[in-house]
């Protein structure tokens, strides 16, 4: 059997992609113009971002719900602020292009 052709793990989900990127949204609205916004540097800051914060993946609506109750933890939204906030940097002093 290969799993990966069945269906049920389409329905496995990382809460902490959303919540990454719109922090990364709103950051990047506060940025002045030398923080490219292309598509490259904008997976770039969200993959960075993503790895560096804690995942919340689930796989059901009770999974949903405990996610969007975690969501609410303060400590957990300044860890992505942070990650989201370094990534940018990081992108910014080393794009992956010219």
């Amino acid at each position: 059997m290969y799993f990966s052709t069945r269906d049920e793990f389409a329905r496995l989900k990382n809460e902490a992609e959303a919540l990454v990127i719109k922090e990364l949204e709103r950051q990047l609205e506060l940025q002045d113009e030398s923080v490219c916004r292309c598509e490259d540097c904008l997976l770039d800051m969200a993959g960075i971002a993503v790895n560096a914060v804690k995942p919340m993946y689930r796989s059901s609506l009770l999974g949903q719900m405990y996610a969007a109750q975690a969501m609410e933890d303060k400590e957990y939204a300044r860890s992505i602020e942070n990650a989201v906030a370094q990534a940018i940097e990081k992108v910014k002093n080393n794009p992956s292009h010219d």
